[in-house]
């Protein structure tokens, strides 16, 4: 029985991700020009990721960019993923719990229930980056958002799109459904239990049809 549905947001609840690659291609363009396409080699890290990487110990950058970002932010487009909100609610219907687990911060959050006060309805809870001390592809989230209603991992679902989320679904023990919104079907397919485009048609009970009725 599935108890609980854990989703990541950007890419699976929201039609972000093509809107960051616009931001991050300008971004990165101009402080790595000789390295095109660098903004699809970062799909799926975070902001600490990809200062790690790329911008270690350069805070002045570090700030600069953050503050382009929030800035960004606050005037995107926060679309669902088609079929989303149909989903999301027969699952409740269904007395299933849901978890956005997100490695996006309160102020991202802001912005978008600005734009979508509806959101939280949605959710039993909402765990952001400043919930965890571990980025993905570390379980830690997943883990947390089970322990949040009290539920094993096998119970759960998790809803991811980039390769470091469907890893830390999996590392957590949890059924991985892969959104083939960010990555490819093919790509996707080897990090995922079961890949969907997105939600339409998708209900409880065809999800629970493929769930194991037992996981170790």
């Amino acid at each position: 029985m599935i108890k609980a549905a854990l989703f990541d947001l950007d890419g699976v609840v929201l039609d972000t991700e093509s809107q960051y690659s616009v931001f991050w291609g300008k971004e990165l363009r101009h402080y790595f020009p000789n390295h095109p396409g660098l903004e699809n080699e970062i799909k799926g890290q975070t902001l600490v990721q990809i200062f790690d990487s790329f911008f270690p110990d350069q805070h002045e950058k570090q700030q600069a960019i953050t503050r382009r970002l929030n800035e960004f932010e606050e005037h995107m487009r926060y679309d669902y993923i088609p079929g989303f909100t149909d989903f999301i609610v027969d699952l409740r219907n269904h007395h299933v719990k849901t978890a956005l687990v997100t490695s996006s911060n309160q102020k991202k959050m802001k912005s978008v229930c600005v734009q979508r006060p509806e959101l939280p309805d949605y959710f039993d809870c909402m765990l952001t980056s400043d919930d965890f001390c571990k980025s993905k592809p570390d379980p830690e989230c997943y883990l947390k958002g089970a322990q949040k209603f009290n539920v094993r991992p096998c119970e759960c679902i998790g809803l991811e799109d980039s390769f470091n989320g469907l890893k830390a679904v999996r590392a957590a023990g949890e059924f991985v459904v892969g959104l083939a919104t960010t990555n490819s079907e093919e790509a996707i397919r080897p990090y995922s239990d079961c890949v969907i485009k997105d939600f339409k048609g998708l209900t409880y009970l065809k999800l629970s049809m493929i769930f194991p009725s037992s996981q170790e």
